[in-house]
């Protein structure tokens, strides 16, 4: 009689230990479902992912507020260029540009966006062109005014001055920076742009 209790004792152990196990599977689940993850697994994969990013700091932040007037402006640069230029190569590179440093704006506006970081007004005129390489009012203006061959020469000189301020930027970016994400682009920005450089002054010696 006594075994018999004590088995039955055992039963009722074992079922309520089996139920609780089920409710903490049940709950460990719903947490996954709610978090966007489908299994710790996949939390850890994403947890690593982020943290393989680096930190986004000070130095990142002052990079993506700085390049995207800098870029603005140098995409209003490459569209006078349609409608101005002479040269068949200042086009070509004109929409080059255009077509690197547009969607460029819209990553660095992402980035900023989601650290939390104000993206810098559009339309915001010339007021930063204390920032190395931008063009001053007065020679945008001056470049706006002008077409031709003399458009071509403004437009040349003017870029590569653009582009070496645009490299130095990249430059701290990649010193500085710990956002590894912005430091690829800096990469990319030092590289694509160095090119541009020894083009245009290639063109510049043809003039």
């Amino acid at each position: 009689m006594y075994a018999k209790r004590s088995l039955i004792r055992r039963t009722a152990v074992l079922t309520a230990a089996a139920t609780a196990a089920l409710v903490l599977a049940a709950c460990g689940g719903k947490s996954d479902a709610g978090s966007g993850h489908s299994g710790g697994h996949d939390a850890s994969a994403s947890a690593s992912a982020s943290a393989g990013t680096g930190a986004n700091n000070p130095a990142d932040t002052a990079f993506a507020q700085g390049m995207i007037p800098h870029h603005r402006q140098a995409l209003e640069m490459a569209g006078l260029a349609a409608t101005r230029a002479e040269s068949a190569d200042v086009k070509a590179l004109a929409e080059e540009i255009r077509k690197a440093q547009d969607p460029e704006i819209k990553t660095l506006s992402g980035w900023l966006a989601s650290w939390g970081e104000q993206v810098p007004a559009e339309g915001g005129g010339h007021t930063g062109h204390s920032m190395s390489g931008m063009m001053t009012g007065e020679e945008m203006d001056q470049l706006s005014k002008s077409s031709g061959k003399a458009f071509d020469t403004a437009f040349l000189q003017l870029m590569v001055k653009h582009h070496e301020g645009a490299v130095a930027m990249a430059k701290a970016e990649q010193k500085d920076g710990g956002y590894q994400p912005a430091k690829d682009m800096a990469a990319a920005i030092i590289s694509s742009q160095s090119a541009e450089i020894a083009r245009m002054n290639g063109l510049l010696g043809k003039n």
